[in-house]
């Protein structure tokens, strides 16, 4: 789902979102802003915000589902060029940019929604897993077996983001080392195949 601002055409929820996402750039709206601030941001009704994402959370969770999207697109080009340690680096880079602190905020804070009600959260829940499945895919790709790749892909990811949670809750106490640590972790994998020229 990679929505470009240069979309004309969609659902309306699309175009919504179309707006939304120009309106705040790689931000997301504070948890604290109302459907009628934001409304009045993209020069729509707060009614229509309402019949299409339901409340704040929900426009939050279809703009994370969307900036994650892009995020992904870009990540996965560096997947396809790299080893899984690499593309550890390039999550890692990703979502520890300052600029990305808000989504990170934001990220957290569906989560928690999303974890009493997930039905509520649909789109945002199936969109959870995909840095998991890029990153199973690499360690597939360097000689682990299915099932180990999963379960090495998935330990990752859960360090990464605890990592993150950590920083926002305790800024400042993030090991500058980090990133070799959660690679650490992996230690046991086999040696690459073979890596990709670049």
């Amino acid at each position: 789902m990679i929505l470009s601002t240069s979309q004309g055409s969609g659902s309306a929820r699309e175009r919504l979102l179309v707006r939304l996402l120009d309106a705040f750039d790689e931000t997301l709206p504070p948890p604290g802003m109302s459907l009628r601030e934001i409304a009045a941001r993209i020069e729509t009704s707060h009614a229509l915000l309402r019949y299409h994402f339901g409340s704040l959370p929900g426009v939050l969770a279809a703009m994370l589902t969307a900036q994650r999207s892009r995020d992904n697109e870009a990540l996965l080009e560096a997947a396809q060029q790299g080893t899984f340690d690499d593309f550890v680096v390039a999550i890692w880079r990703t979502y520890t940019r300052p600029e990305q602190l808000s989504r990170v905020r934001g990220f957290f804070y569906v989560v928690g929604l999303a974890a009493y009600a997930p039905e509520d959260f649909r789109e945002f829940v199936a969109s959870i897993d995909d840095l998991t499945v890029m990153l199973s895919s690499l360690a597939e790709r360097e000689g682990l077996d299915a099932k180990e790749a999963r379960e090495l892909a998935t330990v990752t990811i859960a360090a990464i983001r605890g990592l993150l949670l950590q920083e926002l809750l305790t800024p400042g106490t993030r090991s500058e080392d980090a990133v070799t640590l959660i690679l650490r972790m992996g230690g046991g994998r086999p040696a690459p195949r073979s890596r990709p020229e670049r």
